[in-house]
């Protein structure tokens, strides 16, 4: 990386410290969320140090909150992750190096990780954007969770009067929202609404946003 310039660095510093500070208050609701399913500390910085992503964190957890089990759990937070496996394809030729190097680069291959990496208009770049994009987010991530935990957890009147609470269903629409410029997307996002309010009544708690995956099989319309 030494030929990336200093204020090139500085710039793409700049842009993942901006990203992980965004993401912070998710970091903190996610503890609040994690106290509420009767996670303890330990297991919350578990969930945050070793699964890091926070849209299948916030699955598994309400998963579990609402008497979902363990599989369940995994399963919903499997298919909120499956993206990540492009992100893969799309950074490989930026991040070669020993396999030890790749597999802990692996750790921080997350939305924001990979939007700081791509942004970046030479290789060199974009592999510093990577792990710096990852980096910052994993430490504020983690930070904040434990915040979320240990000082918010059990306040739950003064998260849901300040309206912290929001942020989780905010987080997912986040995530949802600029994929429903395409019309098929849209037909997908309806039909999974659809199979997960139906299952709602008749399967078991967690099942039911397992398969509203299942909307991802529907046909493509014809010209």
């Amino acid at each position: 990386m030494t030929d990336i310039s200093k204020n090139v660095r500085n710039r793409i510093l700049r842009q993942a410290l901006s990203i992980a500070f965004a993401v912070t208050p998710f970091g903190l609701a996610f503890g609040i969320a994690a106290r509420e399913a009767g996670l303890n500390i330990f297991e919350a910085m578990g969930f945050s140090t070793l699964v890091f992503t926070g849209s299948a964190q916030f699955a598994a957890v309400s998963v579990l909150a609402d008497g979902g089990s363990a599989l369940t759990a995994v399963l919903a937070g499997a298919l909120l992750n499956l993206r990540s496996l492009a992100f893969g394809v799309a950074l490989a030729p930026f991040l070669q190096g020993r396999l030890r190097f790749r597999a802990t680069a692996a750790q921080l291959m997350i939305d924001e990780a990979a939007a700081v990496g791509m942004a970046q208009p030479e290789p060199s770049q974009r592999r510093y954007g990577y792990l710096a994009g990852g980096l910052a987010v994993f430490v504020l991530w983690n930070v904040s969770t434990a915040a979320g935990v240990l000082f918010f957890g059990a306040m739950g009147d003064v998260v849901t009067t300040a309206g912290i609470d929001a942020t989780i269903p905010a987080a997912f629409l986040a995530l949802l929202w600029p994929r429903l410029a395409d019309s098929r997307q849209r037909r997908i996002a309806l039909g999974g609404a659809v199979i997960a309010l139906l299952g709602v009544p008749v399967l078991p708690p967690g099942l039911p946003i397992v398969a509203a995956g299942l909307a991802v099989l529907l046909p493509r319309r014809t010209p």
